[in-house]
């Protein structure tokens, strides 16, 4: 579980976050929503350990973020709108940077991404769809009990930015996903929104 205890954050004397209170429950799926500007971004790169929150205190499972942030790696994944795959290495090459793990175990992520075909093949030579399946392998790949994505499917077509979001709502993790994207949210979800700092 994840618990967000009066969270505030400031860009110098602007407040961006404003007495933030939230909880995502174990194995949880979660979208956050709100224009552009609304602190979206912010509220995830701290939740996820990227970012320093100014006021407040996070907890996963009980452990502050003060302490988790040292073994960010094991505990958390992070999916963001642009890939950043490295050019010159493959898929393969790409998810071994980050992972002790063999190649038959990243194969078998990559296979349940419907990619497996393309672990030898650079980032250049797959589609928008494809390359960001890469950049969800290369996030779970040490099986964090916490994903964040920040807007996965921004740069993606209306059918691919739907098998992205069937594939997060199906990964055995607490996710949290930003996205301004609101036909690819189904009744069924859990949705936040924000306007100007806080959580409506």
């Amino acid at each position: 579980m994840i618990e967000v205890r009066n969270l505030s954050h400031y860009y110098g004397e602007e407040k961006v976050l404003e007495n933030i209170n939230l909880t995502l429950e174990d194995g949880s799926f979660t979208i956050l929503t709100g224009e552009s500007g609304s602190g979206k971004t912010t509220l995830l790169s701290i939740m996820s350990s990227l970012l320093q929150q100014d006021k407040g205190e996070i907890y996963y499972s009980d452990v502050a973020t003060s302490s988790v942030d040292q073994f960010r790696n094991q505990y958390i994944g992070f999916i963001f709108q642009f890939h950043y795959l490295i050019a010159h290495l493959t898929i393969m090459e790409n998810i071994k940077m980050v992972t002790k793990k063999s190649k038959e175990e990243i194969l078998v992520v990559l296979e349940y991404l419907g990619i497996d075909n393309l672990a030898n093949r650079y980032p250049s030579m797959l589609s928008g769809g494809q390359r960001q399946r890469a950049s969800i392998a290369r996030a779970i790949i040490n099986e964090p009990k916490y994903l964040f994505a920040d807007e996965p499917t921004g740069n993606l077509d209306s059918k691919n930015s739907k098998i992205i979001f069937d594939i997060l709502r199906n990964i055995d993790a607490t996710v949290l996903v930003v996205t301004h994207d609101k036909s690819l949210i189904e009744k069924e979800d859990r949705v936040l929104e924000m306007k100007d700092g806080k959580l409506c």
